[in-house]
């Protein structure tokens, strides 16, 4: 680990001009990813802004009905809160499982949706990745990929990504609030994080000088009916080959409103879009959802070794979809 400066902050203002006044700073929060990432030498800040003072826990509803989870809110803290529990149960869930009870009693929601890939390849400098570093290749590209993306990977990255919440935040319509060096501003969780395309190095729209503040969502129908499945090698502390979030909202027997997100399929967490606009209309039947599944995996192109994932991604949609649609 290289020597770096430290300075410990106790407002989100201050952070944000700390950040503007040391280009390359890094926020610490949890620091469950940043630190690990320090010590194999992926990520090297010259200065870590401490911002575990900032007084952004707070889960809350807000004066219009939203949930609003602050940034710096305990992910142990977020899953057992009553009000997360009943305005969206696959974020609850989702967060039990992720990482260890120790991890999850540090890390945080903001840290979380941030969170860098767990790729192998990314995370040893010895191997060439053009996430860390543009233009360097992908080792990813002809070694091992079976834990590697069959959807939205690019020529330079086919890595996927490892946030657990925010596969199943897609199961809302959430809202980002960052603070930058000109106030405030919200952006939508849908398309806050990047596809690698030609620049793997950028995992989301945040600014090199900006925080997040909290995530907001109105808790609605399609949000309260939600679940979360995740399968992994081992039941225990291991990272999703293939999870999904889902949330229905069925009416006279026809679905109104669908949300699917995936994980472990894609660089970014995966909206499964051509899935949910093949649902709306139809009655929850298990045929209707083997169909939205293969319209969303007819884009899947899977690498040598990972083709398992898309028989598994078109099963876990079907599981998922039973269970919040009775039709197990």
């Amino acid at each position: 680990m290289r020597p770096f400066a430290y300075l410990r902050v106790t407002s989100a203002q201050a952070a944000q001009h700390a950040l503007a006044a040391h280009p390359h700073g890094a926020l610490l929060a949890g620091g469950t990813n940043l630190i690990d990432l320090m010590k194999i030498g992926v990520a090297s800040p010259p200065t870590l802004i401490d911002i575990g003072a900032v007084p952004l826990a707070a889960v809350e509803l807000t004066p219009h009905g939203a949930l609003r989870i602050g940034a710096l809110a305990k992910m142990s803290d977020v899953a057992d809160d009553p009000a997360v529990r009943a305005a969206a149960p696959a974020v609850a869930r989702a967060l039990e499982l992720s990482a260890s009870p120790q991890l999850r009693n540090m890390a945080t929601i903001g840290g979380n949706v941030m969170q860098r890939t767990r790729c192998v390849y990314f995370r040893d400098v010895s191997q060439p990745c053009n996430k860390r570093s543009n233009g360097a290749g992908c080792g990813a590209l002809d070694g091992d990929d079976r834990q590697m993306a069959i959807l939205g990977t690019s020529g330079r990255c086919i890595c996927v990504h490892p946030s657990d919440l925010a596969v199943a935040l897609l199961t809302t319509d959430a809202t980002i609030h960052l603070r930058g060096p000109y106030g405030t501003r919200t952006t939508p969780f849908l398309g806050f994080h990047r596809l690698p395309g030609e620049d793997p190095t950028r995992d989301t729209v945040i600014g090199p000088d900006e925080l997040i503040e909290a995530i907001s969502f109105l808790p609605v129908p399609v949000t309260r009916n939600s679940t979360y499945l995740k399968i992994r090698d081992r039941t225990s502390y291991a990272f999703a080959l293939v999870s999904i979030a889902v949330g229905l909202e069925v009416h006279d027997g026809a679905i109104r409103a669908a949300r699917i997100g995936l994980g472990g399929v894609a660089p970014a967490p995966w909206r499964a879009q051509a899935a949910e606009a093949a649902l709306i209309g139809r009655a929850p039947r298990r045929e209707n959802f083997l169909a939205a599944a293969e319209a969303e995996l007819q884009a899947a192109r899977p690498q040598r070794l990972n083709g398992f994932k898309t028989t598994l991604a078109r099963n876990a949609i079907v599981r998922a979809l039973g269970v919040v649609g009775g039709a197990t």
